[in-house]
């Protein structure tokens, strides 16, 4: 198991990283995320939803992703609340409370889906959350020692030095468990080292000498190397030409699976700047409505930022929109949530830009799917999840033709798309066509796919290179022989 002093250490790419090293060399290998906190997410091979890290991670070990990979996702509406989500599917929204009450049935959840992946593959390599020193949640964890504890797993810890305090962190990590937990850690990892080694040198010897446990690896900063995020925006982008097509995105604050604009970040011919509170609307050629777990509230705020007037400028002076998924729901007459599923029940009305009604619904959609643009025939794949039903004539004018059925619309004019599809730009005919559209002339866009492999296949290289792998191995080899507590240990 990966345990982080903090979030954002390192878990999720160290994890990665390990998968595609281990299947590199021939282990049937599987990754596992007992309780994640995000709303990056993805569906299932099996048709549930979990989070979009355990997907990036069941790449990286050449496998589908599966529900087991993450039995528990909580998906944030309010700042006090959240959809909770059983192997892969909505048990209901609750508040800290009412989960940590909820947590024996969670914990039976993340038992059995562990012990299903361990009878189908050789290695199980378990990603934590947050930090294991957070000694408010310890009570029935089931995110960081509890599980471990729950399933006798030694335990790596991975810490970032180049947010600072990198061996304060290691140390007060390590002090704040109890005997049995501190024994399961067996070496610690450094992530995102730049600089002269030489200089650590020292601190890692002194860290050894006080905690009797090695230091497995330094891996160093990787600049540019682009994994999908398991919940945090990226805003860094590098610098693109004066031609560049300008691409806007508020950051809503729920905004949900903002995995959608990698491509775009990406692409040499692309500028993307995400917007937050406090600025304001930049020029652009296309403002892009992103997907959102509380589409009303987004709404909300979204007027009270100036994005209303701004979109209807931006229109005006012959921009383009695409709203995908809530941001779709938005630009309808109304959005209604009578059961409150997202926030309190009512009815808000939308941006009056197509003529369209959404209704919140129970039943959220799952789905993996693939089809064609309605201009261009562009083949294009992507993945639904949603609890909005929408109707209206303006999905006579549908932008996507699935096996069966019409996703989306195109306004009359032609300068709005809408659709429910996530991963929109991720098929290189589909990006140009809609770059194309957006005004940009001649795109050429990269192969998205192949980019996510060659950084899968940089990151194995970093971990091969720079931690130490045979030591790795043996503690795998080690397995569930982790666990009692030496005398001194005990002691400490």
């Amino acid at each position: 198991m990966v345990q982080g002093t903090t979030s954002d250490a390192g878990k999720s790419t160290l994890v990665a990283g390990l998968c595609r090293v281990l299947a590199r060399r021939g282990v049937r290998v599987a990754p596992f995320k007992p309780q994640n906190m995000a709303l990056n997410s993805a569906v299932a091979i099996d048709g549930g939803e979990i989070g979009r890290a355990q997907a990036v991670q069941a790449q990286a070990a050449g496998i589908a992703p599966t529900t087991d990979m993450n039995p528990v996702l909580l998906k944030p509406n309010t700042d006090v609340g959240a959809q909770v989500i059983i192997q892969g599917r909505v048990v209901g929204t609750m508040n800290a409370r009412d989960y940590s009450a909820y947590k024996r049935r969670a914990r039976e959840a993340v038992l059995e889906s562990f012990h299903r992946l361990a009878a189908q593959y050789e290695v199980v390599l378990v990603e934590g959350a947050g930090s294991p020193a957070e000694i408010n949640l310890r009570e029935n964890d089931i995110a960081n020692m509890g599980f471990a504890e729950a399933v006798n797993c030694p335990v790596l810890l991975i810490a970032d030095i180049d947010r600072g305090g990198v061996f304060a962190h290691l140390v007060g990590t390590l002090a704040l468990l109890s005997p049995t937990e501190r024994a399961r850690v067996k070496g610690f990892v450094i992530n995102r080292f730049r600089g002269d080694f030489g200089l650590l040198v020292p601190g890692i010897d002194w860290l050894e000498r006080r905690t009797r446990r090695p230091v497995l690896g330094v891996l160093p900063y990787l600049h540019g190397l682009h994994l999908e995020a398991e919940d945090a925006v990226n805003i860094q982008q590098g610098a693109k030409t004066d031609r560049a097509l300008r691409v806007v995105v508020p950051v809503l604050p729920r905004i949900s699976n903002h995995t959608d604009f990698d491509p775009l970040r990406l692409h040499p011919q692309v500028q993307v700047r995400f917007t937050g509170p406090g600025e304001a609307v930049p020029p652009a050629d296309l403002i892009i409505l992103p997907g959102s777990k509380s589409v009303r509230s987004d709404l909300g705020w979204l007027r009270a930022h100036g994005w209303e007037a701004a979109i209807r400028r931006h229109l005006r002076y012959g921009g383009k929109l695409i709203g995908i998924c809530g941001g779709f729901q938005m630009l309808g007459r109304e959005v209604s949530d009578p059961l409150g599923l997202e926030g309190p029940p009512g009815t808000s009305p939308g941006l009056a830009l197509l003529d369209m009604v959404t209704v919140l619904e129970p039943e959220k959609q799952l789905a993996n799917v693939s089809g064609v643009l309605a201009f261009g025939d562009a083949p294009v794949a992507g993945y639904e999840i949603h609890c909005g039903v929408s109707r209206g004539a303006a999905l006579a004018r549908p932008l996507v033709r699935l096996d069966g059925r019409h996703d989306g619309a195109i306004s009359e004019d032609g300068q709005i798309l809408g659709t429910y599809l996530h991963g929109l730009f991720e098929s290189q005919p589909a990006c140009d066509a809609l770059l194309e559209w957006a005004g940009l002339a001649a795109p050429r866009t990269p192969d998205y796919h192949a980019l996510r492999e060659a950084a899968l296949d940089r990151l194995a290289d970093a971990c091969e290179e720079h931690l130490d792998m045979a030591r790795i191995l043996a503690i795998l080899d080690e397995g569930l022989g982790a666990g009692t507590p030496t005398a001194v240990e005990a002691v400490e």
